[in-house]
């Protein structure tokens, strides 16, 4: 009876950016296999996935990007039962001035994990810290919009008429904020008016 033939180990290397990721397969002894570029959607994940097994055994891969533009493929890879190892993106200027291609990161993500320099497994998108981390991008946005809108009015106090300038500007922010909202701005002229409705509306920003 003859032998099945025991496949080889190969090792995926991926190059990932927002609507396309490259990916480079290469045999144990580091020689390429085969380059594909693949859209950033399922249908592409399964083919690359596919496309990598067809060369061998696949068990590990080396994404570039697992928290950023990566994190899908490498969910889709984990699910499939592949070992996904975080690989450090390379400095962009620098790469620039070699004239580095996205074939050649893919390639040299493979070469991570082939050479165990890469051993950093990605960060688990799931679970409370996930959610921690969700709510925290959009406290941050609202602590800056927040920032910027108190700046943007004390600036305006700064240089409004002196009757305003003194009712106005307070030492504590919230006192500063809650004045401009009581702002009434009938019997005005224009600019008097326009500028107290720029008070109420960054105030109540």
């Amino acid at each position: 009876m003859a032998q099945v033939e025991e496949l080889i180990e190969v090792v995926l290397g991926v190059d990932t950016h927002l609507d396309v990721h490259v990916g480079v397969v290469i045999d144990p002894v580091g020689r390429v296999l085969g380059t594909r570029s693949i859209k950033t959607c399922t249908d592409g994940y399964q083919k690359l996935l596919e496309w990598a097994c067809s060369f061998g055994s696949l068990v590990r891969a080396g994404v570039e990007g697992t928290g950023t533009y990566g994190a899908g493929l490498a969910r889709y890879l984990q699910e499939a039962g592949i070992e996904v190892l975080e690989v450090n993106r390379p400095d962009r200027s620098r790469r620039r001035r070699k004239d580095k291609n996205d074939p050649t990161d893919a390639e040299n993500a493979a070469r991570a994990v082939l050479s165990g320099e890469a051993c950093a497994l990605p960060k688990a998108q799931s679970g409370a810290v996930e959610a921690m981390r969700t709510i925290n991008v959009a406290r941050r946005s609202a602590v800056k919009a927040r920032t910027q809108a108190l700046n943007q009015l004390r600036s305006l106090l700064v240089s409004a008429p002196q009757a305003l300038h003194e009712q106005l500007l307070k030492p504590k922010a919230a006192a500063c904020v809650a004045a401009c909202l009581e702002l009434e701005t009938e019997d005005d002229s224009i600019l008097l008016q326009t500028l107290k409705s720029t008070l109420q509306l960054l105030a109540r920003r």
